[in-house]
C-alpha cells in the first residue's frame, strides 16, 4: 500500500463517487495510474464504500464497509495508487484506515466531534470537506479537532456553498481565507461544486457536468493546492452522483488544461 501526503501540490484526488464489484475499480484506478505517470501528477484514488448522506432512503449507498474495504484495497494493490475513502461513523475509521492511505470526512458531517477525533487517531492522513453553509473560518475547528486526536496531515476541501434554490456557488476568494483559517492545504472538489441538490431524478442530486472545467479552472488561479474530481467510464450508469462525474475518457485534457493554468497562476509556464 502506498503512503501518502496532501503536500506540496499539485495533487488529485479521483475515483467513482462509490464502490462498484467487478472489475471498475481497478480499471478506473489503473487508468488514473497511467495519467498520473505521463503528467507528473500526484494521485490518490477515492471511492466510498458508503454513501451514508443520500436524501431518498431507497438510494444506492454502495457495498458497505467489509465489501467496500475489499474492492478498494483490490484496486491499490493492482494500481499502485494511494487510496482515500470516506468514513461516516467513528467505529469506521480504525479499519477504514487499515486499508486507505488516506481518510475522508463528508461535508455533512464535518462539525461532529467524535468522527473528527476518531479519524485523527486513525494515524492516516484527513482530509475534511468544509459543510456547505461554512465560512471559511469556521473550519478552524474541525481542523483542530482531528489534530487533537493525533493527525499532523490535514487537508480541507472546498465544495461550494448552498445559495438560492437548490444550488451551489463557490466563492473562490475563499479559498486564501480557508487556508489562513486552518494552516491546511486547500483541495477544490469540482464535480460536488457542479451539483444541484435535491433537483435530480426522483428528488435526487442533479448537477451541471458543463461546468466542470471553467470551476476547475478558476480554482487553478485561485491557488488551491489540490483537486477533486469524481471520474466513472459511463456516468450515465453509474449508481451515484450521475449527473457530475466526469467522463475518464475526457479527464487527462481536463487535466493538461487546469495544470497549465495552475503553474501559469505561479509563475512557473
Amino acid at each position: 500500500m502506498s503512503g501518502w501526503h496532501f503536500a506540496p501540490g499539485p495533487f488529485l484526488l479521483a475515483g467513482p463517487c462509490v464502490a462498484e464489484a467487478g472489475d471498475l475499480l481497478p480499471r478506473v484506478a489503473g487508468r488514473l495510474a497511467e495519467i498520473g505517470a505521463r503528467l507528473g501528477l500526484r494521485i490518490c484514488f477515492k471511492a466510498s464504500f458508503d454513501k451514508a448522506n443520500r436524501s431518498r432512503a431507497g438510494a444506492p449507498r454502495g457495498p458497505g464497509l467489509e465489501e467496500g474495504l475489499a474492492l478498494l484495497a483490490a484496486a491499490a494493490q493492482s494500481s499502485g495508487l494511494a487510496v482515500l475513502t470516506d468514513v461516516h461513523e467513528p467505529g469506521q475509521a480504525a479499519a477504514a484506515a487499515q486499508v486507505a492511505d488516506a481518510l475522508q470526512v463528508p461535508a455533512f458531517l464535518c462539525r461532529q466531534t467524535d468522527l473528527l477525533l476518531a479519524c485523527g487517531r486513525a494515524g492516516k492522513p484527513v482530509n475534511i470537506k468544509k459543510g456547505q453553509w461554512l465560512a471559511p473560518e469556521a473550519m478552524r475547528g474541525a481542523v483542530e479537532k482531528v489534530r487533537a486526536g493525533g493527525a499532523r496531515d490535514v487537508a480541507v476541501t472546498e465544495r461550494g456553498t448552498f445559495f438560492g434554490y437548490g444550488d451551489l456557488v463557490v466563492d473562490f476568494r475563499g479559498v486564501a481565507r480557508l487556508r489562513q483559517a486552518t494552516g491546511a492545504p486547500v483541495i477544490f472538489d469540482a464535480t460536488h461544486s457542479a451539483q444541484q441538490p435535491g433537483q435530480g431524478p426522483e428528488g435526487g442530486s442533479g448537477g451541471r457536468r458543463e461546468a466542470v472545467p471553467a470551476l476547475l479552472a478558476a480554482a487553478a488561479a485561485a491557488g488551491v493546492d489540490g483537486f477533486f474530481i469524481e471520474t466513472h467510464p459511463d456516468p450515465a450508469r453509474a449508481p451515484s452522483d450521475a449527473e457530475t462525474q466526469w467522463p475518464l475518457d475526457e479527464l487527462e485534457p481536463l487535466l493538461r488544461r487546469t495544470l497549465r493554468i495552475w503553474r501559469a497562476a505561479r509563475g512557473e509556464d
